[in-house]
């Protein structure tokens, strides 16, 4: 292996650890350490959905202004110290107990992970490009599914050491720390293109962008509950809640492998199509959750969940890119913005359903309906010709 292969390689696996770190810990460990949040502090259902949509409100704010034109300074060291915000964010969720200040934090960490998100992927997608390896993108967004399943064993084994829930988000903000140090080393500085204007999509490309925003949104709406919510979902069922431990586990374990599955089925179907038969897939896992009555199906459920969310997450900003022409970073944090804004609405939604309901079927049955809708909207649109974006993004 030669040096630039050696280079290109790393800027992939720094972009995986960047996304592990910011998305797969600061945003997704909430959801194992909220069983013991509940516990230990004796929040409502409805109180626990408002800080995880604060910090989704956080991330819709983050990507509406990394969508702005012109950014002071290099992608480099935006998404590096939204990286170290993110980490410190996470550990000091450890030294708060007030519901203001649980807000506050959570908000700063989602407009953090969202700059990471954008400028990490806008990055690194650009400098695989120019080396002629886009297919080393799943490397990069395989970083989520990475980081949900270390954490969930980093929270198993500090649980079984009798950790309390403040413990569990100090060492994950260390972990998060640490892996600043090795994505500035495997990212290193170099002059960064000076781009133009964004190019301007044709019609019929600017009305299928548009259906994938929309469809996104949807999307966000529509795998947040059940990611926010599973852990708290088997513990409060007694015939399942031995699983609780290795239910997060297993959509991390899915995630993984996800992301270059679902580009390899995107390079044979087309972008679009995928996009849709991801939706379906995740559709079913996500209806699953719920209305399942045995351990092994709800682990199924959580596999399909993660399974899909993050191939669905590569394949919108992949489709996303090849759509917009010129400099990808608008198009890439508009979607980011409208998945912020569904994610947002969802923790609330369902937290404030399961109070008044006494369960989250109904919330649960709706994200799963909104992904059938984002489905049809990409699936039905016209279909391109290009199978081949994926290779060429």
């Amino acid at each position: 292996m030669n040096v630039a292969t050696r280079q290109t390689h790393g800027v992939a696996l720094g972009g995986l650890i960047a996304l592990a770190a910011a998305m797969g810990i600061g945003r997704f460990v909430y959801t194992p350490i909220l069983p013991f949040m509940v516990d230990g502090l004796g929040l409502t259902q409805a109180q626990a959905g408002l800080i995880a949509s604060a910090n989704f409100f956080g991330y819709l704010l983050g990507a509406l202004a990394a969508a702005m034109s012109h950014v002071p300074g290099g992608q480099r060291r935006w998404f590096l110290g939204a990286l170290a915000i993110s980490a410190l964010t996470t550990g000091a969720m450890g030294l708060v107990e007030s519901l203001p200040s649980f807000l506050a934090l959570r908000f700063i960490g989602g407009v953090a992970s969202a700059f990471v998100l954008v400028f990490s992927s806008a990055l690194v997608l650009e400098r695989l490009a120019e080396a002629g390896r886009p297919g080393l993108s799943a490397m990069h967004f395989a970083g989520v599914g990475t980081g949900i399943a270390v954490s969930a064993l980093l929270v198993s084994w500090l649980a079984a050491s009798g950790a309390g829930w403040v413990g569990l988000w100090l060492w994950s903000g260390a972990l998060s720390l640490c892996a600043l140090f090795g994505v500035a080393w495997l990212v290193p500085p170099r002059p960064e293109p000076k781009h133009g204007a964004d190019a301007t999509p044709s019609d019929g490309a600017d009305r299928r962008l548009i259906a994938l925003i929309a469809a996104y949104g949807l999307f966000g709406f529509g795998y947040v509950i059940t990611a926010t919510f599973i852990n708290a979902l088997v513990r409060l069922s007694p015939e399942i809640s031995a699983i609780e431990p290795v239910v997060w586990l297993a959509v991390g374990l899915a995630a993984v492998p996800s992301v270059a599955l679902w580009t390899w089925i995107g390079r044979a179907l087309g972008n679009a199509r995928s996009f849709a038969v991801a939706c379906l897939v995740e559709a079913v896992g996500v209806a699953m959750s719920v209305l399942a009555d045995s351990a092994i199906s709800v682990l199924i459920a959580a596999a399909l969940l993660g399974g899909t969310f993050m191939g669905i997450t590569a394949l919108g900003l992949l489709h996303a890119r090849a759509l917009s022409g010129g400099n990808p970073r608008r198009s890439l944090a508009l979607m980011t913005a409208a998945f912020g804004l569904g994610q947002m609405i969802g923790p609330s939604f369902a937290g404030v359903a399961h109070d008044f309901t006494g369960s989250f079927v109904v919330p649960t049955l709706a994200a799963s309906v909104a992904l059938v809708v984002a489905a049809l909207l990409v699936g039905l649109g016209k279909p391109s010709a290009q199978p081949q974006d994926l290779k060429n993004a």
